[in-house]
Formats: C-alpha cells, structure tokens, sequence
C-alpha cells in the first residue's frame, strides 16, 4: 500500500490528472479512453501527442493498458487499486437511499433472517449489483435438540431456541446410524444443554464425551463427536451466506466467456464451497474494504471486484457483513459509501434487538 501511494504521490500534477481521468473516463463508460477526448477535459491545454506520452508512461508503470491498437487505455487491477487507495473520491448516501434501506430495516420482531434477505435485495437494488449478506450466528441459548433421519446417508437436527426460534439444518451422519441411536445421541444432548448456546456447548460436550463415553452406544458417540457439521461449523455457513441480485451483474456482461466465469462465481457461492474465503475478509476490522478482481480467489475466475464492510454488535464485536460484487468498474465512490452506511445501520439494528 505504501509503495502504491508514494507512485501517485510522486507524480507530477499532468500525469496524475491523467491518470484519473482514464480511470473516471472507464468507471463511466466501461470502454477505453483515447487522448484526444482527454485534451477537451485537461485543466490545462495540451496537445494529444503530450497526452498520449504520459499514457504510455502510465502504461510503462503497469497503471494502465490498451486493449486495441489506437483504441485508447484503460485502467489495470494495479491502477484500479492506486486509484482507489489514493484518489477516489467518496460520496455521500442521498436520503432517497437512506429513506429506502430505513423503510427495509423497519423492526418486525425477531425475524432477523428475513431482514437480513431484504437488506440483500434492497442493498442489490440500489446498487445494481449482486449483493452478499453474511448474517450473524444465532447465540440464543438452546431449548431443545432432536434428530430426524430422512434417508441413510442423510438425517435433520432440529434445533429449538429459548427465544423461540427453530432452525432445521441437513447434513449427513457417520455410516450405520439407527433411530436408536439418533435418540440416544439427542438425549445425551439435551441433558447437557441447561441454556447453554450452541458455542457453550460444543465445549462441554467435548469434555463430558470424554467422561461418559462407556455409557453411550459407539454409534451415538460417533454422531456427537462428528458434530461439528451440524452444530457449528460448515453446517451453520451454509445458511449464513445470503446472495441476491445475480441478474444485475449477468446483465452486464456480453462476452461469452466472462457470462461463465460469472456463473462460475455463483455456482460456487450458492454452494458455498468458498465461504470461508468470505468469512476471512471480515477478520481484519471494522470500516470498507475493496477488493478488485484476483486480489481474492474467490473473485478471481470472474474479475468481479468486491466492496464489503463488517458490522459489529452492541459489544463492538464482528457478527457478519455486507457487500456488494459487480464489474470491476464498478461506481466505487457512490458504492463504498452505501455499504458502509447499510453495515453501521444493520449493526445498531441487531444491537438494539439484542
């Protein structure tokens, strides 16, 4: 990051103005900017030749390039990123934006996961992008736990909330499981709960497995210790990840082969074999992070770019976050400001359920 700004840094004022207009020119446009629409737009008057100099300077330096010959410039994923580290200007969120999410956030009790499904469509909607909502683990102590087996490689937990809430999560259960030992498995559970959450009791089961493992059929044991799938872990992401607008950002593609590396990107967050990637980008703090095109593989095959900010609970703690994917010229100072703006209001909204 610092050598990156010390380039912009260490430009000089033609070269820098330059520099943003290419990249504002493609933001806009999506296509190459040539010099000679440059020179109506400089500052100062010069000659297209004296532009066309400093873009093949600009070029030199890996900040831009050009896809056809005589076709103009347009911005690399290095000059994309200087610019948004050093010379994009942010925005402000437009009350019509503030009135919308407001009137999507509007309180309707506990149904937090239904809010959060309409934070993804109005957040997709505004920005015309494909949202990503990672909604928060619910740590409300447990009730009750049940067992229900619906094929022999698959079976249902059920789990029962203290404050009322239900969630039934698929997975699939260690090889020769009974009804017998499913119930023997819930039972055991169940006298463990006592009002613990869901992350209060894997570290109790753990330690009582361990005191208790004679008394309890292998199977039984087998299931509970293989838990993780189902109780915490890759079960609970797969219904953590919520993904709406996809349409937006098929549309705005026309070459065949970027339409499948998009559909690529989506396939694989709707199985969500990649959420893990996701889950990292909100591990280093609070505030908008961007990521353009292969600076995360989980958005390299498709050169989308991805602005994301995590919200915090009462505690200031990361529950989740929000983002937005598109193209990689993407209008990323009306963006970054939204996502900002959403991630802060859905925190206050969930700390203030809390």
């Amino acid at each position: 990051m610092v050598e990156r700004t010390n380039v912009i840094a260490e430009m000089n004022e033609r070269s820098r103005e330059v520099f943003r207009r290419v990249v504002e020119g493609y933001l806009d446009s999506g296509g190459p900017v040539g010099s000679r629409t440059l020179t109506r737009t400089m500052s100062e008057k010069v000659s297209a030749a004296t532009v066309r100099n400093v873009m093949q300077d600009l070029e030199y330096l890996g900040l831009l390039d050009s896809p056809h010959v005589s076709a103009g410039r347009v911005p690399t994923h290095l000059g994309l990123r200087m610019f948004v580290d050093g010379l994009l200007e942010v925005g402000t969120v437009s009350d019509d934006v503030r009135e919308k999410m407001h009137e999507t956030l509007r309180d309707d009790g506990k149904d937090v996961s239904g809010m959060l499904d309409r934070v993804g469509s109005t957040l997709s909607g505004l920005t015309q992008g494909a949202s990503l909502v990672l909604t928060p683990k619910h740590e409300a102590p447990l009730k009750h736990v049940e067992f229900v087996s619906l094929a022999p490689d698959r079976a249902l937990v059920v789990l029962v909330f203290a404050d009322g809430q239900v969630e039934n999560r698929v997975f699939t259960p260690p090889a020769g499981q009974t009804p017998s030992s499913l119930r023997e498995a819930a039972n055991f559970l169940n006298s463990l709960i006592e009002g613990k959450t869901l992350s209060e009791l894997k570290t109790t089961v753990e330690r009582e497995i361990k005191i208790r493992r004679q008394e309890l059929d292998s199977l039984a044991a087998e299931l509970i210790e293989n838990g993780d799938a189902f109780w915490e872990g890759e079960g609970d992401n797969y219904e953590r990840l919520i993904v709406r607008g996809r349409s937006h950002l098929l549309g705005q593609s026309s070459e065949a082969e970027e339409l499948d590396r998009i559909r690529t990107l989506f396939d694989d967050l709707e199985k969500k074999r990649d959420i893990a990637e996701f889950l990292e980008l909100t591990e280093d703090g609070e505030g908008v992070r961007i990521f353009i095109g292969s600076e995360n593989k989980l958005f390299s095959l498709s050169g989308s770019s991805l602005v994301v900010s995590p919200y915090m609970n009462a505690d200031r703690k990361i529950i989740g976050a929000v983002g937005v994917i598109g193209p990689t010229r993407l209008n990323y100072g009306r963006i970054v400001p939204i996502v900002d703006y959403t991630a802060q209001l859905v925190g206050r909204m969930l700390s203030s359920k809390a």
